[in-house]
């Protein structure tokens, strides 16, 4: 069954590849134009590697093609190639995540007025030490719910609401650590037209309520208290606000799922061992898309 999923997942990426990908990785010297071990198969390798065997690295990944698959990858070249040849598709990632996301979307064409918000830390190293690992995009931050500093980026997700089921994923953005949740989706949130949007207490804001209202959306977040509201208010309004904050919480619970699956069928959430900028977006759009070839069943039995 694995080669059989393995084939298929070679024959959509030379699919994509001869459609769009191969003009995000042109070569311009003669020598490299056509490589032994083609950028189809060093696409497929990983992420085959990543979305079915959950080998988490690219160490792992090369290795586990090595002993497994060397016969369907004659060609393998060392792991320093393998390594500096992936670097060079970082760009390739990015737009195949995109259209696996998409195709993602198609399939589940249900129109929600729902949506879902939400955010997840991608931590490149601890704050205890000092971040030099893809400084353009990475620098220091909180997180809220595991009560911790650390370095890195922040993946925003904004998806529609199905009960009982993940999310369909409708924007998948990363920004700075530092930025703020509302600050890093206002744009994109002040767009949305005649929604009802779920978010947690971050986008408790009343300029973009105001904004919202004008395009019939609305936005409800578990209830913020006022540091000046006066203490006998809030004991006033206390069961009712406890109640409306629950069923917040398990409306957004959905899309709190789809990071913690992407999390445990990736491990997109620890990138320690990248250094470099490419690296990065390797190690966050190339676990997208693996994911989402997961989803989508791309290899099915």
């Amino acid at each position: 069954m694995r080669l059989l999923q393995l084939i298929q997942l070679y024959f959509y990426v030379c699919e994509r590849y001869e459609e769009e990908l191969q003009w995000h990785c042109m070569r311009f010297t003669k020598n490299q134009a056509e490589p032994a071990f083609t950028d189809q198969e060093l696409l497929t390798t990983y992420l085959f590697g990543v979305a079915y065997e959950r080998r988490f690295t690219i160490k792992e990944v090369y290795d586990y093609t090595r002993n497994h698959w060397l016969d369907c990858f004659p060609s393998l070249p060392s792991y320093s190639a393998y390594n500096n040849r992936l670097n060079r598709l970082a760009s390739v990632f990015t737009v195949l995540a995109q259209q696996l996301s998409e195709e993602y979307r198609a399939s589940h064409n249900e129109q929600e007025l729902m949506c879902l918000t939400d955010s997840m830390p991608i931590i490149t190293c601890s704050s205890k030490r000092k971040g030099r690992v893809a400084r353009e995009i990475c620098d220091k931050g909180y997180n809220s719910l595991k009560k911790m500093h650390f370095y890195g980026v922040k993946l925003h997700g904004i998806g529609f609401h199905r009960s009982g089921k993940l999310p369909v994923m409708e924007m998948l953005l990363v920004g700075p650590a530092s930025e703020h949740d509302l600050r890093a989706q206002y744009q994109l949130l002040a767009q949305m037209k005649k929604r009802v949007i779920l978010g947690d207490k971050a986008f408790h804001d009343k300029s973009l309520r105001a904004v919202l209202a004008k395009k019939q959306t609305e936005v409800l977040t578990p209830v913020r208290y006022n540091k000046y509201q006066p203490l006998e208010d809030r004991q006033r309004h206390k069961a009712a606000d406890e109640l409306f904050s629950k069923n917040i919480a398990s409306l957004r619970q959905p899309i709190e799922s789809f990071f913690n699956w992407l999390i445990e069928h990736t491990d997109i959430q620890r990138a320690a061992k990248v250094r470099s900028t490419k690296g990065l977006i390797i190690h966050i759009f190339g676990k997208i898309a693996a994911a989402f070839i997961r989803l989508n069943q791309i290899c099915c039995s």
